[in-house]
């Protein structure tokens, strides 16, 4: 089968490797859409951080090295079982990427998602979207209701990831809350479409591109354009001086952690779900003297996946399809893909990634043409 395998930093190759096999208590899936992650881009300019193997060595729980199979935000249908298997032929799934080692202190605590030997499918072997056919544990793989389309179930991930950020927050009832989201990409808009269906009483999002705060537009109670209005006064200006109670920082930005940390309120939260490639530097005026809550979330664990999941069958997430900005063939993902999205992120959301070609011939739902740009 044709995959895209991760080499080094700036080296992805779409290249022939053998299909998987079943095995006993996994399940073999069928790819369908796969979405381009910021982590996916990361890697591709800095990379390879620790979810890959480190070069030489073989990862602790898969066993493989570089180079691996790329793609994590998968979803697809049920290929082939192994006897005993839930799951028929044919049913249209999510994949769960994380790879937990289950012995840890982390893990026996309940913490997997802080194993001290975390992978990911997509990065740290055995399989990976960007592919036809990937090998799953039954365990990571989760049934999609009839009323979800697989043209944008791949985005769910991305919702399991902002559901945990916001569980970090600690907040009990979000209707008396003010937030303030850094960053409108995809994580950011993940993160607002998130906050509406906890009932948050405003949310407030600062981007500087003109795209993505059109996307956002009909998500969020304010747009702030960071480089035109001061971020911090608006913020101030809308919550009746008090500022923001919560910020989550989705852009992982000198610029953007200094917006925030000027905009939140005495004894706010501040959690970061970005990935920063550089060394975060507070600013430790407003920290200290704000008596500000710093938290970080890294994706999520069983538990956020299964009330995510239950959630999309309850219908709570509205508009996923307008956060589709491109589809591309498998054999595409570099050029119009991964280039595309460093080249001129201003213009998309999210991309993506098939590698069925009758897939790329249906016709794909209005709201999502009109979010092409």
């Amino acid at each position: 089968m044709r995959a895209a395998r991760f080499y080094g930093r700036g080296d992805i190759r779409i290249e022939d490797v053998p299909e998987p096999t079943l095995s006993e208590g996994n399940v073999l899936v069928e790819v369908e859409w796969c979405g381009i992650c910021g982590s996916d881009l990361h890697e591709y300019l800095a990379g390879p951080s620790r979810a890959f193997p480190k070069p030489g060595e073989l990862h602790p729980l898969t066993g493989q090295n570089i180079p691996t199979i790329m793609g994590h935000e998968v979803c697809g249908k049920v290929k082939a079982v192994s006897t005993g298997s839930t799951f028929k032929e044919g049913q249209a799934v999510m994949i769960d990427p994380r790879l937990c080692c289950r012995e840890c202190v982390h893990c026996r605590a309940g913490i997997d998602h802080c194993c001290e030997k975390l992978g990911f499918l997509g990065f740290s072997g055995i399989s990976g979207g960007f592919s036809s056919t990937m090998l799953v544990d039954e365990h990571k793989v989760h049934l999609l209701p009839e009323s979800v389309s697989l043209e944008y179930a791949a985005f769910i991930e991305p919702l399991v990831v902002v559901h945990h950020a916001i569980k970090a927050a600690d907040i009990d009832d979000w209707r008396s809350v003010d937030v303030l989201v850094v960053g409108g990409g995809p994580v950011g808009i993940a993160m607002t479409m998130a906050l509406r269906t906890h009932g948050a009483k405003q949310i407030i999002v600062s981007e500087p591109t003109a795209a993505r705060r059109k996307q956002l537009s009909n998500l969020a109670h304010v747009l702030v354009n960071p480089r035109e209005t001061d971020v911090g006064k608006q913020c101030h200006a809308v919550t009746d001086g008090r500022g923001a109670q919560v910020v989550f920082d989705c852009a992982g930005t000198p610029q953007a952690l200094e917006a925030a940390f000027d905009a939140i309120r005495s004894r706010g939260i501040y959690v970061n779900i970005a990935v920063w490639d550089k060394p975060m530097i507070v600013p430790f005026a407003h920290f200290m003297l704000k008596d500000i809550t710093m938290k970080g979330s890294v994706v999520y664990d069983d538990k956020d996946f299964a009330e995510v999941m239950h959630m999309v069958h309850e219908g709570r997430f509205k508009g996923l399809e307008s956060m589709v900005t491109a589809r591309i063939g498998l054999e595409d993902l570099l050029e119009k893909g991964i280039k595309e999205l460093i080249n001129n992120k201003d213009e998309h959301i999210k991309i993506l990634v098939t590698p069925k070609a009758e897939n790329l011939r249906q016709k794909h739902s209005v709201l999502e043409e009109s979010a092409h740009l």
